[in-house]
């Protein structure tokens, strides 16, 4: 018999690479909007180069938080679903 409380919350590692996704792909949204504003922008553009960084790492960011959590919810009702069918 296993003796682990039933419960659906995932994985300390699955959170954990789903935490570092997110960060991940934080990173690449602000690298890509900086680099599209950069490209098209002549003389002084810092500030239109920092909010499209801004506004990138967040969307992306965002997109990619609900992708985890969704897969997380999943993960945890596979194995709720499996405790079940155990006993």
């Amino acid at each position: 018999m296993n003796d682990r409380p039933l419960s659906a919350l995932p994985s300390r590692a699955a959170r954990t690479v789903a935490f570092g996704a997110i960060v991940v792909s934080g990173l690449a949204g602000g690298t890509i909007g900086y680099a599209l504003v950069d490209v098209q922008c002549d003389g002084d553009c810092a500030t239109s180069s920092g909010v499209a960084m801004l506004i990138g790492a967040t969307s992306f960011a965002a997109g990619i938080a609900v992708v985890a959590v969704l897969g997380l919810r999943a993960m945890g009702e596979w194995r709720e679903r499996g405790d079940q069918q155990v006993q």
